[in-house]
């Protein structure tokens, strides 16, 4: 598949371009061009880490949604190798295709998957409703959850939506119901829960399934209340100012973790882990493994009374 580059990434573009123009005309022309593809290679690496190492909050959230991503099935079925199985319907409306789930095995270790799923192209987003789950979704999620608690396994929230579905079928079946609903049954379950920002952590569209002993992000997802086009829409009546709204919402990773709002990091390929997927669903893979292994050493009613405690103490109340 031939690499999208964001508006920000035109360097990196015309370098790329000069490095397949230096093999074909090696090819074509039997001549040795080694050496210029080591040059243009390391300026094309130099002006990467330049740019990913000074991106601003609005470019992160554009690195956050890139369609090259590694979305939350390719995570599932990459760290499973296969052993998933997709689990439908939350038993009362239909099944939400925006939000998938079932049961996964790593390493031998059976986990429960939950995650937003989005789309490619036009026909995979409209099937996935651009991965905004309605209430039946979040049913779904957590009909699933129980399930985990029942069995006694581990449950992994992969989030990555632009927020719950806001249309008027989904208030009228009860999304805020359906979202605070798995707020609170998710502070009680008595197993493990990770959650990791995968993408896009939008408003109570995320939060429906990221309470967790561990909150985990990707270094170039974001986290917020509201997305910055809709903030800006909101105090400036148009999209214009969403850069501004990004700086902020203080909706990135490191703003996140000096909140005291997440509990960890993953970083991210060079390039964003669009530019390399296999290696980042290798480092989530880890982190999983990581984190399951030190949450199984926690008892039960010392795992949820700090999970609870973790969500209480956060924000500043009077």
């Amino acid at each position: 598949m031939e690499k999208i580059y964001l508006d920000f990434e035109k360097n990196l573009e015309e370098l790329q371009v000069q490095i397949n123009k230096t093999i074909e005309i090696g090819e074509k022309g039997k001549v040795d061009v080694s050496a210029t593809l080591e040059e243009l290679s390391q300026k094309l690496e130099t002006e990467t880490k330049e740019i990913y190492s000074n991106l601003t909050p609005w470019q992160q959230v554009q690195v956050s949604r890139h369609q090259q991503r590694p979305y939350t099935l390719d995570y599932i079925n990459q760290i499973t190798k296969g052993e998933f199985i997709e689990l439908h319907g939350d038993r009362s409306v239909k099944d939400d295709k925006a939000m998938v789930g079932g049961f996964g095995s790593i390493d031998g270790q059976t986990v429960m998957f939950i995650g937003q799923q989005k789309g490619r192209n036009t026909k995979e987003r409209k099937f996935r409703n651009f991965g905004m789950a309605n209430p039946e979704g979040y049913r779904k999620a957590l009909r699933l959850m129980k399930l985990a608690e029942k069995f006694n396994k581990p449950i992994v929230a992969l989030i990555d939506t632009p927020g719950a579905f806001p249309g008027l079928e989904a208030e009228e079946r009860g999304q805020g119901e359906a979202i605070a609903r798995n707020l609170f049954e998710m502070m009680k379950f008595k197993v493990p829960i990770i959650c990791i920002i995968i993408g896009e952590g939008a408003s109570g569209g995320a939060l429906g399934i990221g309470i967790g002993d561990k909150v985990l992000m990707l270094e170039n997802a974001w986290y917020s209340v509201i997305s910055p086009e809709s903030c800006s829409s909101i105090l400036w009546k148009d999209w214009d100012h969403k850069q501004i709204a990004a700086e902020a919402l203080k909706l990135t990773s490191k703003n996140m973790l000096k909140n005291k709002l997440i509990d960890g990091i993953i970083k991210e390929p060079l390039g964003g882990a669009h530019s390399a997927p296999e290696k980042m669903i290798k480092k989530v893979k880890t982190e999983i493994k990581r984190n399951l292994t030190l949450l199984s050493k926690i008892p039960v009613d010392e795992l949820t009374n700090q999970r609870i405690n973790k969500f209480c103490e956060m924000g500043v109340y009077k």
